[in-house]
């Protein structure tokens, strides 16, 4: 019997690898067995395609590969990801933690696209991944939503100030804004759970939102 695939989701600067660490250790110490997976994989050859996106090779702006060509550049590695990594894991009962899936798909590339084409896309997306490519749909996906003017101050702090040091994507602020509302709209429409991580301007603490994540968690799986 197959496991349990829970994908934690995040546009840039959410908190996404702190949460997911975090909650790493809190199943570690509940007894709770998984897998953790990170995606793209940028240690694999199969993310070649998407590290030559996020670093301009195709244009210096997200909007100039269109959206179902930058999906596919995502899905080869997610698929290259699956069966070398951890499709065994999964097949032999396991719970998978994923630090970013298809979803991510849908919160960077659904803006590019008018928004009366929006729900075609979503549903080209489910099908070419979950059908065609036959990689797991997840079972639940936890979507951190963070305002892109906090996002933005906190990735500037994670890179020193150094905005030579983000991708076409983290550079962009204004795709970024547009991801969020895309974002949330995916949210809404394939029923993902949405986690505040932000009051009154700032990021709420860690531990808070680690806890509401891990709450989710427990209750879905």
């Amino acid at each position: 019997m197959n496991g349990k695939l829970a994908v934690i989701e995040g546009l840039d600067g959410s908190g996404k690898s702190t949460q997911t660490e975090l909650l790493m250790k809190k199943l570690a110490s509940a007894g709770i067995s998984f897998k953790k997976i990170k995606l793209p994989d940028y240690e694999s050859q199969s993310s070649a395609l998407v590290r030559m996106y996020l670093a301009g090779e195709f244009g210096k702006a997200p909007g100039d590969v269109n959206a179902y060509a930058a999906s596919a550049f995502y899905a080869v590695d997610r698929v290259a990801n699956y069966i070398c990594r951890w499709k065994s894991d999964y097949e032999a009962g396991r719970l998978i933690i994923a630090d970013r899936y298809t979803t991510s798909n849908a919160c960077h590339q659904l803006q590019k696209l008018p928004r009366h084409e929006w729900d075609d896309y979503l549903e080209w997306l489910q099908d070419f991944e979950y059908n065609k490519l036959s990689i797991p749909k997840p079972d639940v996906v936890i979507f951190l939503d963070m305002p892109t003017e906090v996002s933005q101050r906190l990735m500037s702090g994670r890179y020193g100030g150094d905005e030579g040091k983000k991708d076409i994507h983290e550079a962009d602020a204004a795709y970024l804004k547009s991801c969020r509302e895309a974002a949330l709209y995916a949210a809404d429409r394939l029923g993902w759970h949405v986690i505040n991580c932000s009051s009154h301007g700032a990021p709420r603490s860690i531990e808070s939102i680690g806890d509401e994540l891990y709450s989710l968690i427990l209750k879905e799986l």
